[in-house]
């Protein structure tokens, strides 16, 4: 296994997902409908094995925070997004425009939608957590359902 590139799927309670690993971080979490890199490996390692645990846990209602190594790749911008979505607590929300504010930009409303859509790791970075001012939900990679059901997920487990 040369190229420290790996992916490994399984079924969830969400459907089928992908987690890739490189050279110890994750870096992407792949819904059953969505391509992978064709250079990684297909193969669980420690690291993968870990992130699925924690994920099943988090489905189940059992884990609140994540404690993986994470490493997305994107943007200086997306990187200061994705680094606000972590510090929404479980069971909160913000709005596109507080994510904007809290970056230090609060007209880039846009960007951060953009930055939620092109986030390689949802739901560890839980961009599911951004909704609109108005409090509609809005676009989410994995589907509007899917959104719909980890926000109900954290509501129905927050104070558990």
């Amino acid at each position: 296994m040369s190229n420290n590139h790996f992916v490994h799927y399984q079924n969830t309670a969400i459907g089928t997902i992908g987690i890739a690993e490189y050279r110890g971080f994750i870096t992407n979490l792949f819904f059953d409908f969505e391509a992978v890199n064709q250079e990684a490996q297909i193969f669980e390692t420690e690291l993968i094995s870990r992130a699925f645990r924690q994920l099943n846990d988090y489905l189940c209602g059992k884990l609140k925070t994540f404690s993986i190594p994470l490493n997305p790749f994107g943007t200086v911008f997306m990187m200061q997004i994705w680094e606000v979505l972590c510090t929404i607590p479980y069971g909160n929300i913000m709005s596109y425009k507080d994510v904007a504010a809290a970056a230090g930009n609060s007209s880039a409303c846009r960007a951060v939608g953009m930055a939620n859509h092109r986030n390689p790791i949802p739901v560890f970075i839980p961009c599911h957590r951004v909704i609109g001012s108005d409090g509609a939900l809005t676009g989410y990679r994995g589907g509007l359902d899917l959104k719909k059901q980890l926000l109900a997920l954290e509501q129905r487990f927050r104070y558990v």
